[in-house]
């Protein structure tokens, strides 16, 4: 008998997998008269997202008749109803709930019963108003199962309400976990063998608004490296390139355990486009950051989403974000197909055909294959010092995966040669 977690979607989403894993197993699930458990962690950024989610839900039932199945996340909590729906769930928790170790003991006595397939879906479902959550303590976890990084959450919720976005809705509002729960994290993943540490949040940059003396995201990166001082590497997850402040701009050109490289949220490269997504930066303003941090910084890497199809996109429009790929010197690409979210001013707002969003959408990735190579040239003959994520991988400074000849333990931090590459991976000397 187990407890089998499956994660969709982002970072977050893996650390608050692990804290699920935790309070899971603590209520006795997977134990006793409740059997095999599987818990589905969902992602609602994207239709696609949710239709996995569904997807893998189905399979999962064929595949293990007898276990009992959660599912969990920001699917969970947009569109519970059409989870609770569907015959293979036997219990839906939102994305609040799911963090709360009372919520596991009544789910164990729930799934302790007989089958309830198709009654009374109402009892199937536990949802909280998202909205009214104004607690993000933290959570202490061991580590990440199965990862030689671990992440850890900051900050959850957004206040931003950017046009195409439904997560602030299976979020809630922003809310950070004070400076010192944090730190004491990082030390306990420390002191546990993690050699790298990624900070995780929602919308990272408006970390510590809500707390006293309202300290800013720069506040907890010198004081994470300062008290946690055998923490090797500290990586930070997605940014607003907008909120990005001159003493973050600092922190990477003076804390080398700080990694170089950052994946920002720029969703488009045209001006009214951004306007229509609500966004709060302009073209310019990426463009100027990344110029600036390279020069802070020598050899800054960037990855960044842009969404491909956004609704009144024309291509002209499009065009401009192909070309903030090579303005901002962008490496690693995420690319977006547009998906209308139900309930979202964008779903109201003229849409782009599937044809042209699917083309849009494959032209984007290969201007990111071409930047990716493009990187990967350069990165030969260069050292770097590389976490070794499995006996075959691991990734660089610069979040660049490599690939080793020969097997080596994972967890551990190499200093190696780049000899070359095979257009997705660099590939090490030893």
């Amino acid at each position: 008998m187990s407890v089998d977690i499956v994660t969709f979607g982002c970072r977050l989403n893996t650390y608050e997998s692990e804290v699920i894993r935790g309070n899971a197993i603590a209520a006795g699930l997977g134990a006793g008269d409740v059997g095999d458990v599987v818990i589905v962690n969902t992602c609602a950024v994207t239709g696609e997202a949710e239709r996995q989610a569904r997807q893998t839900i189905r399979r999962l039932r064929r595949e293990r008749p007898q276990a009992r199945i959660v599912v969990t996340g920001c699917a969970a909590q947009t569109s519970p109803d059409r989870f609770a729906a569907m015959a293979e769930v036997d219990r839906v928790l939102g994305n609040d709930i799911k963090m709360r170790g009372d919520a596991w003991i009544e789910a164990r006595n729930i799934l302790s019963r007989p089958p309830h397939f198709g009654v009374d879906l109402h009892k199937k479902v536990a949802i909280n108003d998202i909205m009214s959550v104004k607690d993000s303590g933290g959570h202490l976890i061991e580590g990440i199962e199965g990862r030689a990084r671990a992440y850890v959450q900051v900050q959850n919720g957004c206040n931003h309400r950017c046009t195409f976005c439904i997560i602030p809705f299976g979020r809630g509002n922003s809310r950070s976990v004070p400076m010192g729960e944090v730190v004491e994290q990082v030390r306990r993943i420390v002191h546990n063998g993690y050699r790298e540490v990624v900070l995780t949040g929602v919308d990272l940059t408006s970390y510590g608004a809500d707390l006293p003396g309202a300290p800013k995201l720069s506040t907890l990166i010198r004081q994470i490296l300062k008290h946690a001082s055998n923490l090797e590497r500290l990586r930070l997850s997605s940014l607003d390139c907008i909120e990005i402040d001159e003493a973050v701009l600092d922190a990477f050109a003076a804390e080398e355990r700080l990694m170089p490289h950052l994946h920002l949220s720029l969703q488009s490269g045209d001006d009214l486009i951004l306007k229509r997504m609500k966004r709060r930066h302009a073209r310019a303003d990426a463009i100027a950051l990344c110029q600036e941090l390279r020069r802070r910084r020598p050899g800054m890497v960037f990855g960044a989403d842009i969404i491909a199809g956004f609704p009144t996109e024309t291509e002209d429009m499009f065009r401009r974000s192909l070309d903030l790929v090579e303005e901002c010197g962008l490496t690693h690409l995420h690319v977006f197909p547009y998906s209308a979210r139900p309930g979202t001013p964008a779903a109201r707002m003229p849409q782009v055909p599937r044809e042209i969003i699917k083309d849009r959408s494959r032209r984007l990735r290969r201007c990111g294959e071409i930047a990716l190579r493009r990187h990967l040239d350069a990165e030969i003959g260069s050292v770097r010092r590389v976490l070794t994520e499995s006996r075959a991988s691991g990734r660089s400074e610069h979040f660049t995966p490599v690939r080793f000849n020969a097997a080596i333990e994972p967890g551990l931090i190499v200093e190696t040669k780049m000899v070359g590459h095979d257009g997705s991976h660099l590939i090490a000397a030893a």
